[in-house]
């Protein structure tokens, strides 16, 4: 009789891969999570308790078929397993690493909700991919028929990416505009390499690349090309330009030198671990090295600086969030991993202004506490007067997230909506926008969201515009 394979929950733990030393890790840039063994992979694969209702599909942005993948890994039969997991998502292995997993598919776990602990669907997903990458079953793309038809793509974030994907499968002739020097927007240069690691990203470009997508990079639309030539190469335009512009802090000193945007500070520490110059860190203004720093925010920006800092050398350490640790929108699992490492947490507290006058040397700290609830249910922060001190620091980060840039104004086209808050207006369905041929997915359209959601976003958009091109040319309405 055959073993059973699933439903191993009741008699096997749940178990993360080993996570290196935090002393050691903290030392570098590598990803902290050593890879599963097969046998670990399997085995914790089996966990899974093949429920009639799958909430992890369900609340996976990209519906991935995760039970039949486990079941897959469970049995051996790891090829399939991976051709299962990529059939609906354009990166299984990034997702894999960056994804707040305790959040989606894993926080939804029905063992988990039974309290045995969830399966480790990322962690699996990881293995199986890099699994892929190193037995070559990650196939070129190769179109079966190339078409004539050209897609213009603004924006070689993940959305962006994962369209272009679609797209080349199809045939159709894809170029990718991006003002970065590399292509993969944040994934590049927005998120540490402790996260994920470069090369990672890299082959993904590679590989889209050899697929025939053409990349026209340090390219600014609306300076170094105007969107009406866009729009005038190409059948169909996407627009997957993410959210860049920083959410600034209101208060006396902000325009101190040593107060700092969180985005510029991890493409910094990105740049250089690429190897290329980067005179900002060099001279000391985006390099924390010996400094007391202190980061302001609680979403995954704020860790990503806060761990980099202690990487960087940092004296110390902290990080300022007006709410609570349970009321923190940052993954737990990696505020876990930044109080591993040697990071200050200091709740209920938010910056008053800087000290120091022309270069910082502290923050006025404002210490809080939570009253009623706001319109969302979360309680509103209250200040509790008489209570603030100065917290030394020679490197202040504002990491409070991001804001959509107005792309109307700058790429001169008036006439494409946006929403009140300045995102792109497009349908939630198909993602067109008000001009017609033109889509619009992930941040931009939005908010500063997740890299599976822009995935989503992309893939669906790319649909649409596959759509679009087939219906009879029309003629354009004067």
């Amino acid at each position: 009789m055959a073993k059973q394979r699933m439903l191993q929950f009741v008699t096997v733990g749940k178990e993360m891969p080993e996570k290196r030393p935090a002393p050691l890790r903290a030392q570098d840039f590598h990803e902290i999570y050593r890879e599963f063994a097969a046998e670990k992979a399997a085995e914790q694969a089996g966990r899974c308790s093949q429920c009639g209702v799958p909430y992890c599909q369900a609340h996976c942005p990209l519906h991935n078929n995760i039970p039949d993948w486990l079941r897959l890994t469970a049995e051996g039969r790891l090829q399939e397993a991976y051709e299962l997991s990529q059939a609906t998502n354009t990166f299984p292995e990034i997702c894999g690493r960056i994804c707040p997993q305790d959040r989606l598919c894993e926080g939804n776990c029905v063992i988990e909700q039974s309290g045995h602990g969830t399966v480790t669907i990322g962690s699996v997903e990881k293995y199986l991919t890099d699994l892929a990458w190193e037995n070559g079953w990650v196939k070129p793309i190769v179109p079966a028929v190339e078409r004539g038809e050209s897609v213009g793509i603004i924006g070689a974030g993940p959305g962006g990416l994962a369209a272009a994907g679609e797209l080349r499968k199809r045939g159709v002739q894809v170029t990718v505009y991006d003002r970065y020097d590399r292509a993969g927007g944040l994934l590049t240069y927005g998120i540490p390499g402790f996260k994920l690691e470069k090369p990672v990203v890299m082959q993904r470009i590679e590989q889209l690349e050899a697929a025939g997508v053409n990349f026209v990079l340090n390219c600014r639309v609306g300076e170094d090309i105007s969107f009406d030539a866009i729009r005038g190469q190409h059948d169909a335009v996407l627009i997957a330009t993410g959210v860049y512009k920083a959410r600034d802090i209101s208060a006396p000193g902000v325009g101190a030198k040593g107060v700092v945007k969180a985005l510029d500070y991890l493409t910094a520490s990105n740049r250089k671990s690429f190897g290329d110059e980067v005179p900002e860190f060099d001279s000391g203004e985006l390099n924390a090295t010996g400094k007391r720093v202190v980061v302001i925010g609680g979403g995954d920006t704020a860790m990503d600086c806060v761990r980099t800092a202690i990487r960087q050398g940092a004296t110390s350490v902290k990080c300022l969030y007006r709410r609570d640790k349970a009321n923190m929108p940052g993954s737990q699992r990696e505020v876990q991993n930044a109080e591993e490492e040697g990071v200050d947490f200091v709740w209920l507290t938010a910056p008053k202004g800087f000290t120091g006058g022309d270069v910082v040397d502290g923050v006025m700290v404002q210490r809080m506490r939570l009253g009623a609830p706001d319109a969302s249910g979360r309680q509103s922060p209250e200040i509790i007067e008489g209570a603030d001190y100065v917290e030394p620091a020679e490197l202040v980060i504002q990491a409070l997230g991001f804001e959509p840039e107005e792309i109307p104004a700058l790429w001169g086209v008036p006439e494409l909506a946006v929403t009140r808050w300045g995102t792109i207006k497009a349908d939630f369905r198909s993602h067109a926008t008000s001009l017609d041929g033109v889509y619009a997915a992930g941040d931009i359209v939005r908010g500063a969201s997740l890299v599976v959601w822009a995935i989503r976003d992309g893939r669906e958009a790319a649909e649409s515009i596959l759509t679009y091109l087939a219906q009879p040319a029309t003629v354009a309405a004067e």
